[in-house]
């Protein structure tokens, strides 16, 4: 469909649901989530300045095309979104969509890893649904997380499907951008979107899924993108999946967008994932008991050791109340300066309730999410006391103001645990900084993401060990148990003789 009209009257619909969730563990998503955390409605989308969503207004604005709001939903991630949280949310998604017909294109900003209780593809779901109210000569352009499950409903019904390209994430901003603009070539005639996704069944975690350096998936991603050097390639995209679902045709790969050449995107969508299929063994890593870990720990020089609690990664759907490597520290025995986090809203009230300085035992972990561990009683201080409010300084909520709800310092002998309310999303070290707690001055630091302790402590730490823990988010797919993902798949079959990449189309 090319431009007819005036730009200043070309009408641009923005909104969806962007959220990562986990069907092993973490808290149900409900209305109440998103409240607390990202649910803008109408004119309120318009005030995004940063972010995928604040991209796709700047180029909207820059274009003189006049965005209209729908709403938008953001949050860390959890547990499934409740069936009642979803339907409210998508009705009041295209209600207003409906309303504010005829648009003259589609914006989606979504995450490609939501998951609803009894629906497992809420945005192909939701890509659908814009899909048959708009008709089909109208463009739906979508951005994704590159840790979606890219499924046949998705690109089947989007004009196109574009992921972030850094890992840890802070280009969602140009994303934005980049769909924007596409969408305004395809308004133009300048372009005729073909897409293609090729997938094999690697089902990794994101520890080694770094863009930079020389991680496996920082080669993949750059050969990924060299494709867009091509003629009539538009857009690629590299997926590392986010493997704590449970869904059917699970995989990663690569996606490919081109000017109307369905075969060219076939044939190299399919050889990235080819490429990624010879990578997999690259993209598993090593992991230690912690008890191990520290004793390997206590014989590098200096500090900070960082102990990288994947298991229980927020980021990634878990509750954040494991205290496996707390009780291992404690267990230890050792007189070094260490720093954990955990989040336990009991904990954290009873320390408010003692005061600053009092001399108490408390059970610590495990009550939100109880399958992976016991709750244990330790004997501490409380040292410090907060409201837990602090701002992101980099990534997708670069200046967002986040609350950790009532927070508490307890001193464990050497250990010190931040007790958090609420749990929220590890960018670099804000949450530990704003309890006044200087990490360059610790021996060891448990970090509860796979990757973006690279961000607080790369320039500084002098040993990371990856742990091997219980929990929802763990470090390898080896051992779980999945139901409706079916083998053959990699990690559990280290070979899958004929494989071929799947071809989504």
């Amino acid at each position: 469909m090319a431009l007819t009209t005036r730009r200043s009257s070309i009408r641009i619909a923005v909104g969806g649901i962007m959220t990562e969730c986990n069907h092993f563990g973490g808290l149900p998503i409900d209305i109440g989530s998103y409240e607390a955390s990202t649910l803008h409605r109408g004119n309120q989308v318009l005030q995004h300045t940063t972010s995928v969503v604040g991209g796709m207004l700047h180029a909207l604005r820059g274009q003189e095309a006049k965005p209209v709001p729908l709403i938008f939903a953001s949050m860390c991630s959890a547990g499934p979104m409740t069936r009642e949280c979803y339907l409210q949310l998508k009705d009041e998604l295209f209600e207003r969509l409906k309303q504010a017909l005829p648009v003259d294109g589609v914006l989606l900003p979504l995450h490609g890893s939501a998951l609803v209780d009894g629906l497992d593809d809420p945005e192909g779901d939701l890509i659908h649904a814009a899909r048959d109210l708009v008709g089909p000569d109208r463009p739906i352009v979508v951005t994704l997380d590159l840790h979606a499950h890219v499924t046949e409903q998705m690109v089947r019904h989007a004009d196109a499907l574009i992921a972030w390209e850094t890992y840890p994430h802070h280009d969602q901003y140009t994303t934005g951008q980049r769909a924007t603009q596409l969408l305004f070539d395809m308004l133009a005639g300048k372009y005729r979107p073909t897409m293609a996704m090729g997938k094999v069944p690697v089902i990794t975690s994101a520890i080694h899924g770094s863009t930079i350096g020389d991680d496996p998936f920082a080669d993949l991603m750059r050969y990924t993108k060299s494709m867009e050097q091509r003629d009539r390639v538009l857009s690629t995209s590299l997926f590392l999946i986010h493997p704590y679902m449970d869904c059917e045709d699970m995989g990663s790969g690569g996606l490919v967008i081109t000017d109307n050449d369905p075969a060219l995107a076939e044939l190299l969508a399919g050889d990235i994932a080819g490429r990624y299929w010879e990578r997999r063994h690259d993209l598993e890593p090593e992991s230690f008991t912690p008890i191990l870990a520290i004793r390997k720990g206590l014989r590098v020089a200096g500090g900070p050791v960082i102990l990288v609690e994947a298991a229980d990664c927020c980021g990634g759907g878990a509750a954040g109340d494991s205290i496996a490597a707390l009780s291992a520290l404690v267990d230890c025995d050792i007189d070094v300066p260490s720093i954990v986090p955990v989040v336990d809203p009991e904990a954290a009230a009873e320390c408010h309730a003692a005061g600053q300085g009092a001399e108490l035992s408390i059970p610590i972990g495990h009550k939100l999410d109880p399958r992976w561990g016991s709750s244990r009683l330790f004997t501490g201080r409380v040292e410090h006391l907060s409201n837990g409010d602090f701002t992101y300084t980099g990534g997708q909520w670069d200046g967002h103001h986040e609350h950790m709800g009532a927070t508490a310092v307890f001193t464990i002998g050497s250990v010190r645990v931040v007790i958090m309310s609420r749990a929220t999303y590890d960018w670099a070290d804000e949450q530990i900084q704003t309890v006044g707690l200087d990490p360059t001055h610790a021996k060891f630091i448990v970090a509860k993401n796979p990757m973006n302790y690279r961000l607080a402590y790369g320039d500084h730490a002098k040993a990371v060990m990856i742990l091997d823990t219980k929990g929802p988010t763990p470090t390898t797919l080896k051992h779980v148990k999945f139901r409706n993902l079916r083998r053959p798949y990699f990690p559990a079959d280290v070979d899958i003789p004929g494989l071929r990449p799947t071809i989504l189309k």
